[in-house]
């Protein structure tokens, strides 16, 4: 079963492992002594990992060495993105507004609570 860098994010424990991985190669040993969790656990999640192409497994001898693959990331980076544009249009939008507003009630010297003048 070929899983998505999405569901693989989902996970905190995932999250954390990738974070790890990112800064160093470790074997499995090594990566599940770091968590409070069973080996076999432990396992599972470098297994979905290694499914959706977030981590890379090396046979060394008799030991399997994890290494990151972060470039799987700019999936999700990549579509973020497209949302951050949406919401950066829409805020810059509303910053208009707001100002276009300020500016009106600067002019006629009104408070927009109450409608009224300022003295």
């Amino acid at each position: 079963m070929r899983r998505d860098v999405f569901q693989a994010i989902a996970d905190p424990t995932r999250r954390e492992i990738i974070s790890m991985l990112a800064h160093e190669t470790l074997n499995l040993n090594a990566v599940s002594e770091k968590f409070h969790i069973s080996r076999p656990a432990i396992s599972k999640h470098i297994k979905i990992l290694t499914e959706c192409g977030l981590i890379v497994i090396n046979q060394k001898g008799r030991e399997r060495h994890c290494e990151a693959n972060l470039k799987k990331l700019n999936e999700v980076s990549e579509w973020v993105e497209q949302y951050r544009e949406f919401w950066n249009k829409k805020l810059d939008a509303l910053e208009n507004y707001l100002d276009e507003l300020q500016t009106k009630d600067i002019k006629t010297g009104r408070t927009r609570k109450t409608g009224k003048r300022k003295k």
